[in-house]
């Protein structure tokens, strides 16, 4: 849901998960995260052995130690719902359901995935052949706790949900669609020509995602700055503030009330020693105004 009972978001970033997904949490509570995203196998590789009953609890343990409030998962960047051909759709569904029972396993609420690409079909083809990847997941996993959160994306190439217009079809053409939730990139949405620099710009951008998707289906947020211009259709983030977004949306989004509760997670770069996204965690909570109120 869109508004929580929190009194203010949820801060964290993309951590990795190198020597097993449990060790993430301590990456996150490291640098001071709210919430954490993760991988729940190498993004890059197909196949990955199963989780362990040892792994799973000791993700769970990890948790709980560290107090880190939520956990999303993002998809692998292998898989692609829309492709035109049943070959690598198909594995991509296989991939795809096999990541959310990962999730259910670990009990991570949310899987963030990039919708997909139409390479060549056209538009209407591919939203409806990612409609149909996600019927079949979900029937899949059937009673599932773990939702499927759609990422807006930048429309580079051919991929498809780069405009609210396009999420709302795709949620209204997929059976069990109550199942579906949002994830709202910063610099995609920027990059895709929703302009978040100004106020008017901002108001502008979320009447029309409550207009076609709903606001109360966005439950994550990826925070990133853009390397590229406005309206570039390029999939390229920068540091908070370094980039051609600025640090005033960043203040919006963090004071806005509809979105208290939710996970906004950082993708940018984490530089050595994890450094540079703990520098970027840093200017969003003096933008928050409250740095070390998570801290035990």
């Amino acid at each position: 849901m869109a508004s929580g009972n929190q009194e203010r978001p949820l801060i964290g970033a993309h951590v990795s998960i190198a020597g097993g997904v449990s060790q993430a949490l301590a990456r996150g509570r490291q640098i001071g995260c709210d919430c954490i995203q993760i991988f729940t196998k190498s993004s890059r590789q197909w196949a990955a052995k199963p989780y362990s009953g040892e792994e799973i609890e000791a993700f769970k343990s990890a948790q709980a130690e560290t107090g880190i409030r939520m956990v999303v998962a993002h998809d692998s960047y292998l898989l692609n719902l829309g492709a035109p051909g049943e070959k690598l759709r198909k594995r991509s569904v296989e991939g795809f359901i096999d990541e959310l029972e990962r999730c259910e396993m670990l009990g991570v609420p949310f899987l963030i995935a990039h919708p997909g690409a139409h390479v060549g079909s056209g538009e209407e083809a591919g939203l409806k052949t990612i409609a149909h990847s996600l019927d079949e997941a979900h029937k899949s996993c059937a009673g599932f706790k773990t939702r499927v959160a759609l990422e807006i994306t930048a429309g580079q190439g051919s991929n498809l949900g780069y405009s609210f217009e396009q999420m709302g079809r795709i949620f209204g053409a997929v059976r069990e669609n109550e199942r579906l939730r949002l994830c709202f990139d910063t610099e995609h949405a920027f990059a895709a020509g929703y302009d978040l620099r100004s106020s008017e710009g901002y108001e502008r951008t979320f009447a029309e995602l409550d207009q076609q998707v709903g606001i109360k289906r966005v439950a994550a947020f990826h925070l990133n700055d853009s390397l590229k211009p406005f309206h570039s259709r390029v999939d390229r983030h920068q540091h908070i503030g370094k980039g051609h977004l600025g640090v005033e949306p960043f203040d919006r989004l963090l004071h806005d009330p509809r979105f208290f509760g939710i996970p906004m997670c950082l993708e940018t770069e984490p530089g050595p020693d994890m450094k540079d996204i703990a520098e970027d965690l840093a200017t969003l909570r003096k933008l928050l105004g409250s740095q070390d109120d998570t801290k035990d």
